[in-house]
């Protein structure tokens, strides 16, 4: 039920946005996509002209073209066939915003004529980096396969390591950043993590230990207020009608146009049928009643400044425009009279943004909206401050950049790869190609780290090292944790100790690693229980330190009380009383899911479950129907 509510509702959003469009003679990316290809599809007359016109296509990045873009290639490629795609399978992450990747591992089926040059030799990296991401990559079923190499030298081995929480893991991520930089000042290091959540404890070791870092991600130039603000005015120079950039600038700066004008001027326009300036027009010419004399003033004044936009547009280069929209509008003029600090650095900001346009008249020679349509397709990637040593960034942010020194951190199953790739094989595949992706951002240097415990939903969970870990060239790690780790004990020997050892680490007793996801309190406790007990033994094998002591600046990992559990929300139910967070669990109606939280007693026991797809669901596990996935 509710899930037709929601698409019900979904379809009168999307009719009223559609609507909206319209009435603001305005298309949004997909339509400048859709639109195209239909008419493409309907007119054979438009389809021929456009064969003859593009007489070659040129495609990059391939590997992330989504279905429509697809059929546009095909469309005007359906005569001469002459195109030619660069892409990279390996490098496909897109999935979630419908990039399909069969568009370029059947291209030979799409052009049977098509003739594939593989491009294998590696320009950036060393060749142990490159191993270690085929070795990663080359598990993945949708691929074609090549075998990347290099005439760099082979480089270091991957530096591995263990920390007991994830503050740990970022203090000793800034102490080798430390060591890097006083060993070569002009390095640039990257720390890339699956998600943004995961920047907050490196931020802060970042400060702690006084390194220069910057956060792709952030608010880049293109996004502060008084630049958005200003790039509003001069797409209302272009397109009065843009209802969306009207409103936000119609009281900025501040023109005494309340918030009851302004939802009275919402409401005509939408009784009229019409853009809010068609509204404003008909205010200001006709006249009418609901609105004070002063509030028709301002709207008079609004309309004129920006009917001496549009006039000042015509034939005008950017930067004209761009200055015309900053002082005309009495934008600078009100940021002056403020006075203040934070209005200066607004100010600059739009003295850089008159910057922008001038460099784009010079070196691109387009126009407004040549120059605007520029600026929204600005990413972060490209605004970040090149002159910081540390970059703090996802790995999707990552893709197309290159550091000599690079960490990726977090590598934990149910974190990268992410949670939502457990019961999902295509999932998991785009996960690897990411993982790939990390690896080949490294051209010297590589550190791949990962916590023992670390807090989800705002309890400490026990983590697993990431099976991409273990897929990677163990032989060609050099193992930098402190005391015994899951890699002392994974690598090296096929004995049947060494095999035992491994599940034990990985919680498992044989057969296909466990998916996803984290163990409760008792994990952590079990392997290390395991460690001590077996720390000389296999720290004499693999000359590894003995585990440290409760005196140790590492801190030891204690059992909480039942009291603790409670308040953390575990049960004390054992695992054969009924499912513990951390447990995979099979629903008949949401499918797969992550147990997160134990609530309660007996029969009146609840259990908090995220489905992917589905959000988290509260059940009485008594009636839940759940089985063990």
């Amino acid at each position: 039920e509710y899930g037709d509510e929601k698409r019900a509702a979904t379809a009168r959003v999307f009719k009223l946005y559609e609507e909206r469009l319209v009435s603001n003679n305005a298309l949004d990316f997909d339509d400048l996509l859709i639109k195209t290809v239909r008419l493409l599809r309907k007119d054979e007359g438009v389809r021929s002209h456009y064969n003859e016109r593009f007489r070659y296509i040129l495609v990059d990045e391939y590997q992330d073209t989504n279905s429509l873009q697809f059929a546009l290639i095909r469309f005007l490629t359906e005569k001469q066939q002459n195109i030619c795609v660069v892409g990279d399978e390996d490098q496909s992450v897109y999935r979630w915003r419908g990039a399909d990747i069969t568009n370029i591992l059947n291209f030979e089926q799409h052009y049977p004529k098509a003739k594939i040059i593989k491009l294998e030799q590696n320009y950036r990296s060393t060749q142990t980096i490159l191993d270690a991401a085929g070795a990663v990559v080359k598990r993945n079923t949708e691929r074609k396969g090549k075998n990347l190499w290099t005439a760099n030298p082979s480089g270091e081995r991957l530096r591995y390591y263990q920390a007991l929480d994830a503050d740990m893991e970022a203090r000793f991520v800034a102490a080798k950043i430390e060591e890097h930089l006083r060993r070569e000042p002009d390095i640039r290091a990257a720390v890339l993590y699956r998600t943004n959540s995961q920047s907050r404890v490196f931020e802060e070791a970042m400060r702690r230990a006084g390194i220069a870092y910057n956060i792709v991600g952030g608010f880049s130039f293109y996004e502060r207020a008084e630049v958005r603000d200003v790039v509003s005015y001069l797409k209302l120079a272009l397109n009065p009608h843009d209802s969306i950039a009207l409103m936000r600038v119609i009281n900025s700066p501040t023109r005494g146009l309340g918030k009851q004008t302004l939802d009275e001027l919402e409401r005509r326009a939408k009784d009229y049928g019409v853009s809010h300036w068609e509204t404003i027009s008909i205010i200001t010419n006709e006249g009418t009643t609901g609105f004070a004399a002063r509030a028709i003033s301002a709207l008079k004044n609004f309309r004129e400044i920006v009917t001496g936009l549009v006039t000042a547009s015509q034939g005008k280069p950017a930067s004209e425009v761009v200055k015309a929209a900053i002082l005309d509008t009495g934008y600078s003029r009100a940021l002056q009279e403020e006075k203040s600090e934070e209005a200066e650095g607004r100010i600059e900001n739009l003295q850089e943004l008159v910057n922008a346009a001038v460099d784009y008249d010079k070196d691109e020679g387009g126009g407004l909206r040549d120059f605007i349509d520029a600026a929204a397709l600005v990413s972060d990637t490209d605004q970040y401050k090149r002159d910081a040593p540390v970059t703090l960034l996802t790995v999707h942010a990552a893709k197309g950049l290159e550091f000599p020194l690079v960490f990726i951190v977090g590598l934990e199953d149910g974190l990268f790869p992410h949670a939502r790739s457990a019961a999902d094989a295509a999932e998991l595949e785009e996960e690897r190609r990411l993982c790939y992706v990390a690896i080949t951002r490294a051209e010297k240097y590589l550190y791949v780290t990962h916590a023992m415990k670390r807090r989800v939903y705002g309890e400490e969970m026990a983590s697993e090292p990431s099976q991409f870990l273990n897929e990677m060239p163990l032989d060609m790690m050099e193992d930098l944790s402190r005391g015994p780790s899951w890699l002392s004990f994974a690598r090296g020997s096929s004995s049947l100790e060494s095999r035992h050892t491994a599940q034990a680490l990985r919680g498992d007793t044989g057969g296909e690693r466990k998916s996803y996801g984290g163990k409760t309190y008792d994990s952590v406790d079990s392997i290390a229980e395991f460690f001590r007990q077996r720390g000389d033994k296999f720290g004499n094998q693999t000359s590894r330190p003995s585990p440290p002591s409760s005196s140790s600046s590492q801190p030891s990992i204690k059992r909480p009380t039942a009291a603790a559990k409670d308040r953390a929300g575990f049960s004390s139910a054992s695992a054969t009383d009924g499912f513990t967070p951390g447990s995979h669990v099979r629903h008949a109606k949401y499918g797969r899911g992550l147990v997160l939280r134990r609530e309660g007693v007996g029969d009146g026991t609840k259990l908090t479950v995220s489905f992917p797809g589905f959000g988290q669901k509260k059940l009485i596990e008594k009636y839940a129907g759940l089985e063990k996935a």
